[in-house]
């Protein structure tokens, strides 16, 4: 609890975190509208903006949450021993798993980066992510010959657009190839778990 904040004041914030997440999901940063939110908290708008002075406040503080929720736990897997097939393995699942919870996260990553970049970068900065043990260790198995001569930063990119893209390109998937079906598109987005590590390893182990 930060200092000089009641329980109240703190139950009340998460409150309106809960509600305004859910209003994030279901109608996108710019469709929703703060007396929604204070309507979902069960509050009024004037205590909603005593919360929190702005929309882009509001999001901005349950997206670090978000983030700041993911982040731990893929440093503590990018930096254990397990090996890296797994590792690969395991970073799909868990990044994947938290765009399903936070399907939001994605596109407000790629709206602030063309908005305002530093935010962004300070935000990701500030939770403390550093991919050198995991690089390392790419650059070890390349040189033990487990795997083939690859690029660590194109392959970390490669993981990461491959579990972001189809959480941001979400109305043209669901639009295009899966004729608004939401529990199609859901299903092909849990396959993702599994063939995107599938792909990655098969691209880069030895044959």
């Amino acid at each position: 609890m930060k200092k000089g904040i009641t329980k109240k004041e703190l139950s009340t914030e998460q409150a309106i975190l809960k509600a305004a997440k859910k209003i994030f999901i279901q109608k996108g940063m710019e469709g929703a509208r703060m007396q929604e939110i204070a309507d979902e908290a069960g509050i009024n708008k004037a205590l909603l903006h005593y919360y929190f002075r702005s929309k882009d406040k509001l999001f901005e503080a349950i997206f670090t949450e978000a983030f700041q929720r993911l982040v731990p736990n893929i440093l503590e897997l990018l930096n254990s021993e397990l090996p890296l097939f797994k590792k690969i393995e395991m970073f799909a699942e868990k990044y994947i798993d938290a765009f399903i919870e936070n399907p939001f996260v994605p596109g407000f990553i790629m709206h602030e980066l063309s908005r305002d970049p530093d935010k962004i970068v300070n935000v990701i900065r500030n939770v403390g992510i550093n991919p050198a043990v995991f690089i390392r260790q790419i650059d070890q198995e390349i040189e033990n010959g487990n795997i083939n001569p690859v690029n660590p930063y194109h392959l970390i990119v490669n993981m990461l657009a491959m579990c972001i893209f189809p959480f941001v390109a979400t109305p043209i998937l669901m639009n295009i190839l899966f004729d608004r079906n939401a529990q199609t598109y859901m299903e092909f987005i849990l396959q993702r778990k599994k063939e995107v590590p599938h792909f990655i390893i098969n691209a880069i182990k030895k044959k």
